[in-house]
């Protein structure tokens, strides 16, 4: 598969058989753990995770499956607590990073850090966020979840995305991969915070139909509902994020007026977007996708590193 023994930079990068595979394999892996703490495939392996924006399900989640794999983790998290904080560039950085691990997971503020990262050393890297452009892993565990919940070979699958989808890194990675199984997609955002225009080229050439709108009814008529907070460290005007933080509320209330089946999800943390009463609901699949990011992240390791399983 062209995905493995290479770096995860963005969701561009995959055809519809890397997407399956991956799944397949992330299911095997699941299955695995049903029986098994440790499957001890990755002995002697280091992974290294380099956070330099806040994180907690997406490192940690990197780090227990490097550990579930067998493997060993080292960390820096934080800018402050990295030698960056006393003037080292990120090439730097990353060449010591090369030195001790043999893949590393790289979240940085900047657009384009992995990339960068990737070009820089010799080992695999893995895009865990880069600012306000993409989070491929993450889109990746969002459609495992979609895919669990029996929705992947739905046509068309109908999916909102709904809040913040200019700077939602998320969106911008699942929108891709979810052009390899003709979704149909709705945006549900302020003008302000409506999808960039290159993702909308990109549907376009894809020949993928969308609507843009500002109305959260939209919402009541598709498969799955992918909420995401309005990004506060994204606004350069604290006003502009005062305007529009508390845009789009989703509730028990709304829910009820949507498709039965309908899948609630959300990339987390969490502000007043998704109401807690949703939390037992059996639409509620965020913490169920926060949790699919183990097995995913498993196998994309493994994928990485050239082990079979």
């Amino acid at each position: 598969m062209s995905w493995k023994k290479q770096s995860i930079l963005s969701a561009s990068q995959f055809s519809k058989e890397d997407l399956l595979d991956i799944i397949a394999l992330s299911e095997k892996l699941e299955k695995a753990l049903e029986t098994k703490r440790n499957l001890k495939l990755l002995d002697d392996y280091i992974l290294a995770t380099l956070f330099f924006e806040p994180s907690t399900r997406t490192r940690l989640s990197f780090e227990a499956a490097m550990h579930r794999l067998g493997g060993r983790v080292i960390s820096a998290v934080g800018m402050q607590f990295s030698s960056l904080a006393k003037g080292e560039t990120l090439f730097d950085t990353l060449k010591m990073v090369e030195s001790y691990s043999d893949i590393c997971a790289i979240r940085h503020s900047v657009e384009g850090a992995s990339a960068l990262a990737a070009q820089s050393i010799k080992i695999p890297v893995m895009n865990a966020g880069d600012g306000a452009g993409e989070h491929p892993t993450q889109g990746l565990l969002d459609l495992y979840t979609i895919f669990k919940r029996g929705f992947l070979t739905k046509k068309p699958l109908r999916i909102a995305f709904v809040g913040d989808i200019r700077y939602g890194r998320t969106i911008h990675s699942l929108v891709q991969l979810l052009a390899h199984f003709g979704a149909a997609m709705v945006f549900v955002a302020p003008d302000e915070l409506q999808l960039p225009e290159k993702y909308q080229k990109f549907l376009d050439n894809s020949k993928i139909s969308y609507l843009k709108t500002s109305s959260i009814d939209a919402i009541k008529e598709v498969d799955v509902g992918y909420i995401t907070r309005i990004q506060e460290e994204r606004f350069i005007d604290h006003r502009e994020y005062e305007k529009f933080k508390d845009a789009y509320i989703v509730d028990h209330a709304l829910i009820e007026k949507c498709q039965p089946h309908i899948a609630i999800m959300h990339p987390l943390p969490r502000l007043s977007e998704v109401s807690t009463d949703l939390d037992n609901h059996p639409s509620a699949a965020y913490f169920e996708e926060a949790h699919n990011g183990l097995y995913v992240r498993m196998a994309l390791i493994l994928g990485l590193l050239g082990i079979n399983y």
